[in-house]
């Protein structure tokens, strides 16, 4: 039975013949040769348990057509997903929507929390001109009693290690940037305290709007005023950020919207034109709706949030990023109760330029792990494939293993067609996604890999940055990225679409001479998360076995924005940033910097807290 944490596999017929019953005589003329192996390929197949594949050709659908209808759910566009329909007749809190909450929490499909999240550790590091005490239960970080109740229902049990520290950091009013590993609940760590601060005062601080119960759009159209802007640099990122969303504003009159480039303007103006609280947006949409000042005004947000800020910046948009953080109150609501969020997986010039620019100086800098690192719920396995092989080692790589949800990176739009192809005809149940598929084909894609309808997605990198499928078990590099395409980081994206949040998976890239440029990064992202080094990448091993990095994606001394948090355990922490704090507890210079191991206790799920909050007095660091 397919491994797709539901039971979508397809058991092999009781007639249906073995897969090695099944001859191919190479001596026969090539079209019955062909046949016979297409039918020795769908009888192994079977025998091993996949569904059956899902004919659909691209090369004949129109821009606005839709796939057929067994790879759709009832959906038409993700953004016209629904969400908790507000009466003014409720109180603070409306009645419960025993429908919606199926469709919200109770999705097989939905990421859950593994159990595996008690063996994660990491050392985080906090910097700041006041201390941020963490939280360790949801239930003590002083959050919205519907907010608590939203987060019981999304079954989030103890806070990441990143929302540890981020929600008690937003709930006190600071700005903040934050650098943490891919799949360790960023999305939540911003949106819950922000949304729970607004419960309550959103009659106060929200633009007028119609009752949507009885919402006429002849006559009673607004335009839309957010509190709150997510911006981020994919669709998919988009809508699952909107998903997000959706669950946690559940039962409040916070309307959440997302606009994101593709799909028809239409639809996405019909929803803002009803109110919107919550805006989730990729730039290009983003830009265009602001130009429309009867559509879409900035003036009343509260709280700004760039998600994957330097890939939004390293892609173009820094212009765009400059327009939407400022414009001289002409778009965006320059107050001081304006609180600025950057989410990023390194922390580039251009992010800290950004940072410095608006961000008050009292912000804080919350980093957990070492930046761009992995963790050791990913087993890495690296294998020799020369480029001619690559499609066989790909097929009897997936028969090593039952069925199970699969994703597999390219490079080339055109790779991900012609691998798509290649598994199809060979009778597996796959799609793919790059950039040249129109928006309807995309969300159809990961529509029918998220319900494991296609089980195995074929993919560029860029098209699944930030991608959040639940029980992806095996990620496959086909394609190894190249140094000059993000090299190593974004090989950490890629593998970090499994074993998410506590969960475990498996990442196996096919390596050749062609991947030379990246062969010693990939080794010591293996050194560092423990796993084994092949015989092949033997001699790129650091002569003395420490792993260094020195890439300067972190070294913040070169832009006037601070100095690393550093040095001599005896000294102070340096730096243009600040100072640091005496062990004894009082304030030293203008920063704090704390710094924690984030392990997480095997026993109760917990973190670690032995002695509460507390400094070595011999390296000046804290601990809890």
């Amino acid at each position: 039975m397919a491994d797709f944490g539901n039971d979508f596999g397809a058991e092999a017929p009781a007639d249906a013949p073995a897969a090695d019953a099944i001859s191919v005589n190479s001596t026969e003329d090539p079209a019955a040769a062909r046949k016979a192996q297409e039918a020795a390929d769908l009888a192994r197949v079977k025998e091993a348990g996949w569904n059956n594949r899902i004919p659909f050709n691209y090369t004949t659908v129109e821009g606005g057509t839709p796939a057929p209808d067994e790879t759709r759910d009832g959906v038409e566009w993700l953004s016209d997903a629904a969400i908790y329909a507000w009466d003014d007749d409720f109180g603070e809190i409306g009645p419960a929507n025993p429908a919606l909450e199926r469709e919200l929490y109770f999705d097989e499909n939905l990421t859950r929390v593994g159990k595996l999240i008690q063996a994660l550790k990491f050392e985080v590091t906090v910097e700041g001109k006041e201390r941020v005490h963490p939280v360790r239960e949801f239930d003590d970080a002083g959050l919205h009693p519907q907010m608590r109740e939203n987060v019981r229902l999304c079954q989030y049990g103890q806070p990441t290690a990143i929302q540890s520290y981020c929600i008690p950091a937003v709930l006190t009013g600071h700005d903040v940037v934050a650098c943490a590993q891919t799949g360790s609940g960023k999305t939540a760590a911003y949106l819950i305290p922000i949304l729970s601060k607004l419960m309550g005062k959103a009659r106060m601080l929200a633009a007028p709007r119609p009752n949507p119960t009885r919402y006429n759009p002849a006559t009673d159209r607004v335009r839309a005023e957010p509190l709150v802007l997510v911006v981020c640099p994919t669709r998919e990122l988009a809508c699952q950020i909107f998903d997000e969303a959706r669950r946690l504003c559940y039962r409040t009159m916070l309307r959440p919207c997302v606009i994101y480039g593709g799909a028809p303007t239409r639809n996405q103006r019909e929803q803002l034109e009803m109110g919107c609280d919550i805006l989730v947006a990729t730039p290009g949409r983003l830009m265009d709706f602001m130009n429309n000042l009867s559509l879409l005004s900035l003036s009343r947000l509260k709280f700004t949030v760039i998600d994957e800020a330097d890939e939004l910046l390293s892609s173009g948009w820094e212009e765009a990023m400059e327009k939407i953080f400022g414009g001289g109150g002409m778009y965006t609501n320059e107050d001081a109760d304006h609180t600025y969020l950057m989410f990023s997986a390194t922390f580039p010039k251009s992010a800290r330029r950004l940072a410095r620019d608006y961000m008050e100086e009292d912000f804080v800098k919350i980093k957990v792990g070492r930046v761009g690192s992995t963790h050791e719920n990913i087993k890495q396995h690296v294998i020799y494939v020369e480029e001619s092989a690559k499609n066989q080692a790909l097929f009897d790589l997936i028969f090593s293993d039952s069925p199970q949800r699969t994703l597999i990176f390219v490079n080339s739009k055109f790779k991900a067609d012609s691998v798509d192809d290649f598994l199809y005809n060979k009778g597996l149940p796959t799609t793919s996604i790059h950039s040249d598929r129109t928006q309807r084909e995309r969300e159809d894609a990961l529509r029918a890999f998220r319900t494991a309808k296609c089980p195995i997605m074929v993919a560029t990198g860029v098209s699944a940055r930030g991608l959040d499928v639940a029980n992806i078990k095996h990620v496959i590099n086909y394609d190894l990225p190249s140094s000059m395409h993000d090299g190593i980081t974004e090989y950490i994206h890629r593998i970090g679409r499994t074993a998410r949040i506590g969960n475990e998976g498996k990442a196996t890239s096919f390596y050749n001479d062609r991947n030379e440029d990246i062969a010693e990064d990939l080794v010591k992202i293996l050194i560092e998360s423990k796993q084994e080094v092949p015989d092949f990448l033997q001699d790129k091993m650091p002569a003395d076995g420490k792993v260094e990095w020195k890439d300067g994606t972190d070294d913040e001394s070169d832009d006037g924005f601070g100095g690393a948090a550093g040095g001599d355990a005896g000294g102070e922490f340096g730096g243009g940033f600040g100072g640091g704090f005496d062990a004894g507890g009082d304030a030293g210079g203008d920063s704090g910097v704390q710094a924690d191991d984030g392990g997480l206790q095997a026993d109760d799920g917990g973190f670690q807290a032995d002695a509460g909050f507390g400094a070595d007095a011999d390296n000046k660091v804290a601990s809890w």
